[in-house]
């Protein structure tokens, strides 16, 4: 088959020593020919210039970092819903206030680099040059390339209160950092910059400042985006005086959503830019009134990116979405731009980081922590790409005590305990939480279910495959992950297609639960009548593990066959990385479920007691164009439960 080395498993399980594969040791990787999708090797240029050949519209996004700590893990939620709609690229503002250079989760360059890494958006990071020395400057764009980042925006800024003075032998004008980021970097960086339709306020008069701009474009720029404007005709005028000077690289216009009154007044403030009377009159006798500005300001946006699109001289669109969705993607909605499935490169979340860009395997177990996984392989010197060749993968980074913020669960303490229970009083009370997640009803608290500690997201699964989900979750088979078997659906396919267009995908059933020794000792002995079709993997908290799979060879579960390529396997089963697995999953009983609970508590008793005495198991379907038998496997396992104990003398007779 496929993965003939992972086959369907020999006819005696092992116990497995428990210190396997802490060792670390070089990932084997053979370079698949063709590339999956091309878009994620080019420059974001080349993907500008692309969508401008080719007339496909587009769109991007800008957002500023969160300010405080806390509301790091909600934006960054807002990264994952924004970016679902298919923008080309996201930017990220630069404010010297928020030192925006350093580590801090909420620096200018730490959310880039999230962006970029954790949620697979192509990324532009603002800099600014006003009021820092050139040795600073350069000590970040050093950093921003040990990051990853490839797109700078680089602007002069404004002085804060901190800042009021020039740095000696710093930079006065944007041009400056244009330059410099040539002269020290060469071609690593795609650079944009500021351009503005009615001239920048200190620039004397708008032909002077065209020819600032058209120095930032000599001296290396890119492509340029628009300060606001709020009537197509400036956009229009600006974009003919620049070709008139011989501008030629691609302008996006800046498209400011109104949705407040006390937002705009604030934007047309810093921005110097007078608002026209026709939206004055229509603005202010509703000033009060949030929901009737914000519908007006999606009308208005609508109607001038509608007339912008028409004229045939917009490649793009670049929003300004002041950290809020609604309005942006309503819009977006409305002219047609927004992706509501966008085809998937790979069945699992891709980074852009540039080192992570040909890697296409990954083991089946982060399928909806992918976060994770990128955060505990980010040191690892290469990706496999093609086959998962070695079932010994460099050692996984290690989880610290505290969960980094893209890692963290967006809802408040106040909102889990609702969800999971502000007090246990069972193993039962686990079960339930389970239940409800699964079905989406409201719980006795009557709260939604919308997350649990393996996946931070609402589960969206088709009828017949809840219903079975439901059964089993009731009687304690605590699932976190599963898929069904598919037989050669085609890769268009808007559920479970991945891929280029004209192939056709490939998947296993799989299935991955916690359950009690009691239930794990029952199913041993139903997975004897298994043992030819069904791989499994059985292990406690402490490492302790009973599987069958060959040589602890990995089994590819999901597969294409796409023309002109080869077979693709991007994901896979490994006994390996399932022990590195196994400690996450484990420490999220405690890391995120058990800490909200008092130490001395019921409550907290209970999330202890599954962590140290469940198992966690794992079940692989190798007989996918059949009918998958892991539910059968789960019901003979319940149909044995449910049989009187049998005594000594029943037992000698038999």
């Amino acid at each position: 088959m496929v993965n003939e080395p992972g086959g369907h498993g020999g006819p005696n399980p092992r116990l497995v020593d428990s210190s396997i594969g802490r060792e670390s040791s070089k990932v084997s990787s053979r370079c698949s020919k063709g590339l999956l999708s091309p878009e994620r090797h080019e420059r974001l240029r080349e993907k500008i210039r692309r969508r401008m050949e080719s007339g496909d519209k587009w769109f991007s996004l800008e957002f500023f970092p969160p300010r405080i700590a806390e509301g790091a893990p909600a934006f960054i939620s807002l990264l994952d819903e924004l970016g679902a709609g298919g923008p080309l690229f996201i930017d990220v503002t630069w404010h010297l206030a928020g030192d925006p250079g350093s580590d801090k989760e909420t620096s200018s360059m730490k959310i880039a680099s999230i962006a970029m890494n954790y949620c697979g958006l192509e990324t532009v990071l603002h800099m600014t040059c006003c009021c820092q020395s050139q040795e600073k400057i350069t000590r970040h764009l050093h950093k921003a390339k040990r990051l990853g980042l490839k797109n700078i925006l680089a602007l002069k800024g404004d002085p804060v209160a901190d800042h009021l003075k020039d740095k000696e032998g710093g930079f006065h004008h944007a041009v400056d950092l244009v330059k410099h980021i040539r002269s020290e970097f060469g071609d690593y960086f795609d650079i944009g910059v500021a351009g503005y339709p009615k001239g920048h306020p200190d620039a004397g008069s708008f032909e002077a400042d065209l020819k600032f701009l058209k120095e930032k474009v000599s001296a290396g720029a890119d492509f340029i985006i628009t300060q606001l404007f709020f009537e197509a005709d400036t956009f229009f005028h600006f974009v003919k005086a620049c070709s008139e000077i011989g501008i030629t690289c691609p302008i996006l216009p800046g498209i400011f959503l109104i949705q407040n009154y006390h937002s705009l007044q604030q934007l047309v403030k810093l921005s110097k830019l007078e608002v026209p009377q026709q939206i004055k009159d229509v603005i202010e006798p509703i000033k009060d009134n949030n929901a009737a500005i914000c519908n007006y300001g999606i009308h208005q946006a609508v109607s001038l990116c509608q007339e912008l699109l028409a004229s045939g001289l917009v490649p793009g669109l670049h929003f300004y979405t002041m950290n809020r969705k609604e309005a942006a993607i309503e819009v977006l909605k409305r002219l047609g731009m927004w992706t509501e499935n966008p085809r998937r490169f790979l069945p699992w979340a891709v980074s852009a980081h540039p080192r992570r860009r040909k890697e296409d395997v990954r083991p089946i177990f982060w399928a909806y922590r992918p976060k994770s996984y990128i955060y505990r392989t980010q040191e690892w010197d290469e990706f496999p790409n093609g086959r998962w060749a070695s079932s010994y993968p460099p050692a996984f980074g290690e989880l610290q005590d505290d969960f980094p913020t893209y890692l963290k669960s967006k809802s408040p303490k106040e909102e889990l305990l609702k969800m999971w229970g502000e007090e246990l009083t069972s193993e039962e009370s686990v079960f339930e939480v389970f239940t409800h997640y699964l079905s989406g009803e409201p719980n006795r608290s009557g709260c939604t279910v919308t997350c649990l500690p393996w996946n931070n997201k609402p589960l969206a699964v088709e009828t017949s495959l809840k219903e079975k989900l439901l059964r089993v979750n009731r009687r304690g088979v605590l699932t976190i992950n599963s898929q069904p078997n598919i037989n050669g659906q085609p890769s268009s396919h808007p559920v479970v297609g991945w891929g280029p267009s004209g192939g056709y995908v490939f998947q296993k059933a799989y299935l991955e639960f916690f359950t009690s020794r009691q239930t794990m000792e029952a199913l041993q002995q139903v997975l004897k009548k298994y043992e030819l079709r069904v791989n499994y993997h059985i292990v406690n908290v402490k490492g302790e593990t009973i599987t069958n799979a060959p040589e602890l060879q990995p089994n590819a579960v999901t597969w294409g066959i796409f023309p002109g390529r080869e077979v693709i396997q991007p994901t896979v089963v490994d006994p390996v990385s399932f022990m590195f697995w196994k400690d996450e999953a484990f420490a999220l009983w405690i890391k995120q479920w058990g800490k909200l609970y008092d130490k001395e508590s019921p409550s907290r008793e209970i999330i202890q007691y599954i962590h140290d005495n469940y198992f966690l198991v794992n079940l692989v379907d190798n007989d996918f164009p059949l009918d998958s038998c892991l539910w059968q496997v789960i019901e003979d396992t319940f149909e044995l439960l449910s049989r009187p104990p049998r005594n000594d003398r029943q037992t000698e007779a038999t």
